[in-house]
């Protein structure tokens, strides 16, 4: 089941197990492919911050937010290290937490959750959650 809903695309967790193969991701320069098995080595234990896009190819709203990312990677290379997960291939991660709108883009630092956007925003808007956990 999935509901469009003010830029948010609602998922069950049907439908993150799904998954579609042969899709290729949509990872761009500077930015790492972080799936379930590396997502404890590449974002958790990662010595700087990590902003993780958690997104679908299916979803309009992550496809939109997809250039900004890639923007955000370039502008803070060796600074923040950016990483978007494809929930239809990666279930656990996005279930552990708590992932029920994409996209959703979580900062980390430290191995925590220090912020949490859910939906298209501005890129003013990520660049104020990161610059939050910088220095």
């Amino acid at each position: 089941m999935v509901l469009e809903f003010i830029g948010i695309y609602t998922v069950s967790p049907g439908a993150i197990a799904r998954g579609v193969p042969g899709e290729e991701a949509m990872a761009g320069n500077g930015i790492i492919e972080v799936t379930d098995s590396n997502f404890d080595q590449d974002v958790l234990k990662s010595d700087t911050p990590v902003l993780v896009d958690f997104w679908a190819t299916w979803c309009g709203p992550c496809r939109a937010i997809a250039p900004i990312v890639e923007e955000l990677a370039k502008d803070y290379q060796g600074k923040v290290k950016v990483g978007k997960m494809d929930v239809d291939h990666n279930s656990a991660t996005p279930m552990r937490y708590g992932v029920r709108g994409i996209p959703t883009l979580l900062v980390f630092k430290g191995g925590q959750v220090k912020e949490q956007i859910v939906g298209y925003v501005p890129k003013e808007t990520i660049q104020k959650a990161i610059d939050k956990h910088l220095g």
